[in-house]
């Protein structure tokens, strides 16, 4: 059954066609069509001119109209419509300093990897491939187009894109695309932060996270963007909590159990949650320690977060998630207020998933996993958050003046609450009687 973008796509490239213009499927959507993977955008190369194209659809948005690229909004779904061309030279690393529109041949072998250089032709339902990229997708390679070493340097972002594909798809690099890689790797930092950030995530949250930093680790590409990841290789840990090996080990064998979608926050939750070690490591009397290694962890992570422009939550809940992996090994001593608290918090889930996965990469003890998941089970959310029983205005109809007591009353009244002993307001309002006073003269 055909996916309603596609036939979408295909009604773009028909409408070309039957104005006299040559139009194929292009790219990405090709190589998923040949994996039998369910493309998410469809993009379509033609010979008909951007200003043309703006001519026969009635929605358009010229966004790179003079490199020949005017995204087709149908229904609110967008479609890129480029028109073939061969670029001049990149100037800026990112770019070309001018195109040329040609022919067919000439945007292939301009494009990057040879699996995303294909076409389709719907009418004819066959494959155009003119840089062998069903052969290396037969064989499972990643394999820059011509040159690499000019692919790389007109757009340095193709190395992360190489090491993206070869970790989602398990294809391995071949082997002077990847020579490239590590030749170039130096020049990574000269491509804009947000870009960088944007691939880094789509390495850790499209399957194979792990590989995909193996990979950055073995192309040279994670000195330059990640170096305190790097820094976890041989940060020895006691054999008897992490049998699996040094930190570095422990970290990809946890990101080795991410799933497919995840979000960026658990991806880069497990990605940073040891990532203190290094820095805090201490061997005593024979005794290995990593004090205060969450706390610098979360610091840490919000400034290499901040490094990569990712937005204020995501340094905020990763930090979250650093700073707090290890509390729920405690959570079966908690005081009823103090774990209903932390099961309220915003994020906990992901805190939850991120600790098994830390568990499972290391003794697999779930002891606390399963504690927390049945404690979540029989609470319903109002018992988790209720309504409070008193506030402020009750506090200050009882004579007691604004200032740092309120909160530490109203904190021990919610306390009391959660833990089941004052159930109505009453009863909290003579609990505060019986134990506070207002200050003299109020």
């Amino acid at each position: 059954m055909e996916d309603a973008k596609e036939a979408k796509a295909r009604a773009i490239v028909q409408r070309l066609r039957e104005h006299g213009f040559a139009a194929y499927l292009a790219g990405g959507c090709v190589r998923d069509r040949l994996l039998g993977v369910r493309a998410k955008d469809f993009d379509i190369a033609t010979d008909a001119r951007p200003e043309v194209v703006q001519t026969l659809f009635a929605n358009t948005i010229p966004v790179g109209a003079k490199f020949g690229v005017v995204v087709v909004l149908i229904d609110d779904d967008p479609f890129e419509v480029a028109t073939f061309r061969a670029d001049a030279p990149y100037l800026d690393g990112r770019r070309p300093s001018a195109v040329h529109f040609g022919t067919l041949e000439a945007d292939a072998v301009r494009r990057d990897f040879t699996i995303g250089g294909m076409y389709y032709d719907p009418a004819a339902a066959r494959v155009i491939d003119l840089v062998g990229g069903q052969r290396d997708l037969r064989a499972g390679v990643i394999r820059a187009i011509g040159d690499p070493r000019q692919r790389f340097a007109e757009d340095r972002l193709r190395m992360l894109r190489a090491i993206r594909f070869a970790a989602r798809l398990d294809f391995v690099i071949e082997p002077a695309t990847m020579d490239a890689i590590r030749r170039a790797a130096p020049a990574i930092t000269e491509v804009s932060a947000e870009r960088i950030g944007d691939e880094l995530v789509m390495i850790l949250t499209e399957g194979n996270a792990a590989r995909g930093m193996e990979l950055l680790r073995q192309s040279g590409l994670m000195r330059p963007l990640l170096p305190e990841v790097e820094a976890l290789i041989g940060c020895e840990q006691p054999p008897n909590y992490h049998p699996e090996g040094d930190v570095y080990r422990h970290t990809m064998l946890a990101l080795s159990m991410l799933e497919y979608g995840c979000s960026e926050t658990l991806a880069f939750g497990l990605l940073f949650h040891d990532i203190a070690k290094p820095r805090t490591r201490e061997v005593r009397g024979g005794k290995t320690t990593f004090y205060g290694h969450t706390e610098l962890g979360a610091e840490m992570a919000t400034d290499v977060l901040q490094r990569l422009r990712r937005s204020r939550f995501i340094q905020a809940r990763v930090a979250y998630l650093v700073h707090y992996h290890l509390r729920l090994g405690d959570a079966h001593r908690m005081r009823p207020s103090t774990l209903k608290r932390m099961l309220a918090e915003e994020g906990f889930e992901e805190l939850l998933s991120l600790a098994r996965l830390d568990a499972l990469a290391s003794s697999s003890y779930l002891g606390f996993y399963h504690f927390c998941r049945r404690a979540m089970l029989s609470h319903a959310p109002e018992q988790l958050r209720p309504p409070r029983l008193i506030g402020g205005n009750d506090l200050i109809a009882m004579g007691f003046q604004p200032g740092p007591e309120f909160k530490t009353i109203l904190k021990e009244v919610e306390d009391l609450q959660l833990d089941g002993e004052l159930h109505d307001r009453e009863a909290a309002l003579a609990w505060v009687r019986r134990h506070y006073q207002p200050a003299a003269g109020s």
